[in-house]
């Protein structure tokens, strides 16, 4: 069979073979107690769904096999219609790798197949997602099926028997595709393009994953700790700027390699050793790196300077070796050693038979765990659109937390990879929405009991980002909005949904009680960053705040309360020309507030990237602010608050930003329509600081940018 999900064991016990860059750090064998530890922790894995049965193991072998030889048959019938000999068609061959969770042997229950598909020369890519796509559309076994040409990697996505599978496309410089086909092999690199090199990296990952750790037994257990033990205390996601399997996978083979003789159990306990003292940026490798003379950039500090800033550098073992962990953060990274050395504490515990493996793998209660939050809605109208705008939304929700890692009143922002769906805010008009949550941490400040932190321009910048992006794509479409919430611990509970309240009420006895009506007021604790603005829910009179957006007309009055806070921040219309402010006039006087100065990070950020930043300041006048007090268990309160004045910061996190759109100054509403809708658009600018201000101006149709969906 060509894709059993257990590798040949290479190491020969006769002649003890040497893994890693390093010397191992002991070869002590495992003594009875760490095979009695080693058995119980399998036992407490078992609750989990870490194993697979046999019955489901065979399972997935058959549709990998019945999988192999519809790929067989395809390859031989576009050699018959390219009139190539008879000879040559009946040994050409193909064949369907797997990788991943599933290659490695750790996969779980009801888990996802990737596989990757490998033809000879003249088999094209078109072909894959043609005639190959086609013959899968008449098989019965197959469901959900769909293309998508135009991702990163591209892939075709079905459900085979029911099994979710995700099929890659690299395409050789071989007349014929052999069995005993090795993808380790460097030399098939070459005359390939970009593609079929992303699609190959994967198998050829995971495979010198598997060959250059000394035992693949204790490596799959080990492995399988480690991954349910990340999940449960929320720092598995690489989206999100944590680590992601293969990163799991490489930093549990590092630990098998210092450690050859060890059982899961020791390793388990050796892998929080290891990593709660690792000294970080030094990279974590599982064999020198090698240079193919193929001329295809890898990672490599002393040549590229972007490398030489990547916080948790963990480098794939497979030419061309890059980072795996590029999205890590000064914030996850931080969260991520703290679970290290609570991880070490209860193993420590563990081996003295202190605690048992459960302990572990309890999941923290992350809703607990900090004083201040910020919640992300992303909502669409449809469920088609939603998917796709939730996508896009999460893959840049790392951006987000790194403007908030460069205001120097926050000292941590730490993302909960798990998503939920949003709360109904009683609309008549329906929509389906996706929220994460984001927990803060705000610096002390000595000799200051109130600090008021202005998060507008971290918000703004994140959204401007998004919505660029969505347009650039063409996929925006009319009524996409992102929503962010600052949320104090005490009103977290009534946005979650019931089986995280629950859980939340087992660990605590404190906060309030969902309102009586069983209705959620979102008005309170707001920034609006939608390209229109929303109207909300009349509320009985009070001060007006600030509010961002084309004119203040255009806004609805909101209460400024100081218990629950408010912040209402529509989208910006474009990154260019910096941000404006417009406020409604307040009869309250403004709070004294902590102007935001470029932060240490933010400064270093702009040295290395070399951006020429334009610090002149236009003021405009004063604008009063809109300010968020939030109580804490000691005497001190933190305010989040508007800034009085908003400074023109360029921003210098150039990553992951697309460059902004090559089409005229619009602003507000009529930004919106000429994106949405491709339009001529007329209007009089409302801005202060516009040179359009006052004077009705015409725009001609935006020119139709080509784009592509941006694939999550």
């Amino acid at each position: 069979m060509p894709f059993p999900i257990s590798n040949q064991v290479q190491a020969s016990p006769q002649a003890p073979k040497h893994f890693g860059i390093t010397s191992p750090i002991s070869l002590a064998p495992p003594k009875e107690s760490d095979l009695l530890l080693t058995r119980r922790l399998e036992e407490a894995l078992r609750p989990y769904g870490v194993f697979e049965e046999e019955l489901e193991l065979q399972r997935r072998i058959l549709v990998l096999g019945k999988l192999n030889t519809l790929v067989k048959e395809w390859i031989r019938d576009i050699s018959e219609t390219k009139n190539l000999p008879a000879s040559v068609i009946e040994n050409v061959g193909g064949k369907i790798f797997t990788f991943g969770s599933y290659r490695l042997g750790v996969h779980t229950k009801g888990a996802d197949i990737d596989a990757l598909c490998v033809a000879p020369r003249h088999v094209e890519r078109s072909d894959f997602f043609s005639s190959f796509y086609e013959k899968l559309k008449e098989q019965e076994e197959v469901k959900d099926l769909r293309a998508v040409e135009e991702a990163f990697v591209p892939v075709i996505k079905l459900s085979f028997d029911g099994i979710e599978i995700d099929i890659l496309f690299a395409r050789l410089a071989l007349q014929t595709i052999p069995e005993s086909l090795d993808l380790r092999d460097d030399s098939l690199l070459k005359n390939l393009d970009i593609r079929c090199i992303r699609s190959l990296n994967g198998c050829r990952v995971t495979d010198e994953i598997l060959h250059l750790v000394p035992n693949i037994e204790n490596f799959r257990l080990t492995l399988r700790a480690i991954k349910l033990w990340a999940k449960r205390h929320n720092i598995y996601s690489n989206i999100l700027g944590f680590l992601g399997g293969v990163s799991w996978a490489m930093l549990v083979a590092r630990t098998c390699q210092l450690y050859p003789n060890a059982v899961a159990a020791t390793l388990v306990h050796k892998f929080f050793l290891v990593f709660s003292k690792w000294e970080w940026p030094n990279p974590v490798l599982l064999k020198q790196p090698e240079d193919c003379n193929l001329n295809l950039p890898v990672w490599d500090p002393r040549v590229t300077p972007s490398d030489r800033y990547h916080l948790m550098p963990i480098i794939t073992p497979a030419y061309p070796q890059q980072n795996s962990t590029y999205n890590v953060s000064v914030s996850t990274r931080a969260v991520m050693m703290e679970e290290f050395k609570q991880g070490l504490a209860i193993t420590d515990e563990i081996l003295l038979n202190k605690s048992d493996w459960s302990k572990l793998f309890e999941a923290p209660n992350f809703f607990q765990k900090y004083k201040h939050y910020i919640v992300l809605l992303a909502s669409a109208p449809t469920e088609k659109q939603h998917l796709e705008w939730v996508g896009l939304v999460e893959s840049k929700i790392r951006i987000l937390v790194g403007n908030l890692e460069k205001n120097e009143f926050i000292t941590l922002a730490h993302v909960n990879p798990q998503s939920f769906p949003g709360p109904k805010e009683g609309n008549e008009k329906e929509e389906v929405s996706t929220m994460w949550v984001i927990g803060i941490v705000f610096k002390k400040v000595e000799g200051s009991e109130n600090l008021n932190v202005d998060l507008t321009y971290d918000i703004q910048s994140f959204t401007d980002t998004v919505y660029r992006q969505a347009i650039g794509s063409k996929m925006f479409e009319a009524d996409m909005k992102i929503t962010a919430m600052h949320v104090k611990r005490k009103r977290l509970q009534q946005l979650l949904p019931d089986r995280a309240v629950h859980k939340r009420r087992k660990h605590s006895t404190e906060g309030p009680s969902p309102p009586a009506d069983g209705c959620l007021d979102l008005s309170q604790d707001r920034v609006e960053c939608t390209y229109k603005a929303t109207p909300l829910p009349h509320p009985p009179p009070a001060p007006t705040p600030t509010h961002f957006g084309p004119s203040p007309s255009s806004l609805p009055a909101v209460p400024s309360d100081t218990s629950t806070g408010d912040l209402e921040e529509p989208v910006p219309p474009s990154v260019t020309p910096p941000i404006q402010l417009q406020a409604v006039p307040s009869s309250t006087p403004s709070p004294i507030v902590a102007k935001r100065v470029g932060s240490p990070l933010l400064e270093e950020r702009a040295k290395r990237l070399k951006v020429e930043e334009d610090l002149s300041v236009e003021k405009e006048g004063a604008v009063d602010g809109v300010n968020v007090t939030e109580m804490g268990e000691d005497d001190s309160a933190t305010q989040v608050t508007t800034e009085a004045e908003i400074k023109r910061l360029p921003s210098a996190d150039l990553s992951g930003r697309t460059p902004p759109p090559s089409q005229p100054h619009l602003c507000g509403e009529e930004l919106h329509q000429a994106a949405a809708q491709q339009v001529e658009v007329r209007f009089t600018c409302g801005r202060p600081s516009c040179p359009h201000n006052g004077t009705p101006h015409t725009f001609p149709k935006p020119p139709d940018r080509a784009g592509t969906k941006s694939a999550t």
